[in-house]
């Protein structure tokens, strides 16, 4: 099969797994108003807590897995060292074949993302097009991203 034929099935397949994906609109809010954008969540085994999106007080119980669009992550350290590129290229192959396996950690401080680690698999997303990736979203103060920039 030729290469045209081949990037077609793959993305052929990764068309399919999105549309089992469940869709949802996700409001972070932001200092002056509220932002919406589209993000996903899925049932599959990918270390999502049971029972959704959150505790059942309603609070910041812990980690959530959402899908967030690769543009609303911000990645303030991106710039100090540059990715092995046999490594991007190995996870482009991977996850083009059966997906993302592990997610990117993000931090989330006053409706912000923020994207300190998972650089690799972020590059490999944002080289293979894809709009969006799975990320292990945690909550955190203005001090714990202080922290995370020394």
């Amino acid at each position: 099969m030729n290469e045209g034929g081949k990037g077609k099935k793959k993305r052929k397949r990764l068309a399919q797994r999105r549309r089992k994906m469940a869709n949802f609109v996700l409001q972070v809010p932001s200092i002056i108003r509220l932002r919406s954008f589209t993000v996903s969540a899925s049932s599959s085994s990918n270390g999502a807590p049971p029972g959704g999106l959150g505790s059942s007080s309603g609070g910041g119980g812990g980690p959530v897995i959402v899908e967030l669009p690769l543009d609303k992550i911000r990645r303030p350290l991106m710039r100090t060292r540059s990715n092995d590129a046999s490594k991007v290229q190995q996870l482009m192959d991977s996850i083009s074949e059966i997906g993302l396996q592990v997610p990117i950690d993000v931090l989330e401080v006053d409706g912000v993302y923020y994207g300190f680690s998972g650089c690799h698999r972020y590059e490999a997303h944002q080289r293979l097009g894809l709009p969006t990736i799975r990320c292990k979203v945690r909550r955190g103060t203005k001090e714990t991203l202080r922290h995370h920039l020394r």
